[in-house]
């Protein structure tokens, strides 16, 4: 993968994942919109450096879209928190091709990112998925 679409491509992740947490904190209270506004702040700032390095790298960074199609309707407590823990693992997933990049700096911030994405994804769903192909 090039550099610069694997950019793109977690950029494209970040997005959605800012606009879903707006949904989540909207809809919670508590400990859970605590939770939803430390990760809408730690993507809204990986949203934006995303996006210094892909102008850095002679790109265009994707605008968001106006609004995103949500998985299925988020009207309770318990739909917040399994949005919010498969918004984080779509994020691990946009970040993972980003990793064998030949540019050490950006396979150590997806590596971060994909650390980061899975330990909030664990938060929201605590229980540990499975690696392909483990057994």
């Amino acid at each position: 993968m090039d550099a610069l679409e694997g950019l793109r491509k977690a950029l494209e992740a970040e997005h959605a994942a800012v606009y879903a947490y707006g949904v989540v904190g909207a809809r919670t209270a508590g400990t859970h919109r605590r939770e939803a506004t430390a990760a809408f702040d730690a993507h809204r700032a990986r949203r934006d450096r995303l996006r210094e390095l892909i102008v850095a790298r002679g790109g265009t960074p994707a605008e968001p879209a106006a609004g995103y199609d949500l998985p299925f309707p988020v009207r309770t407590a318990e739909d917040c928190v399994r949005l919010a823990a498969l918004v984080e693992e779509r994020v691990t997933a946009a970040y993972l091709e980003l990793v064998a990049v030949g540019d050490a700096t950006l396979r150590d911030l997806a590596a971060t990112a994909m650390q980061e994405s899975t330990t909030r994804a664990y938060r929201w769903r605590p229980q540990i998925p499975d690696f392909p192909g483990w057994k």
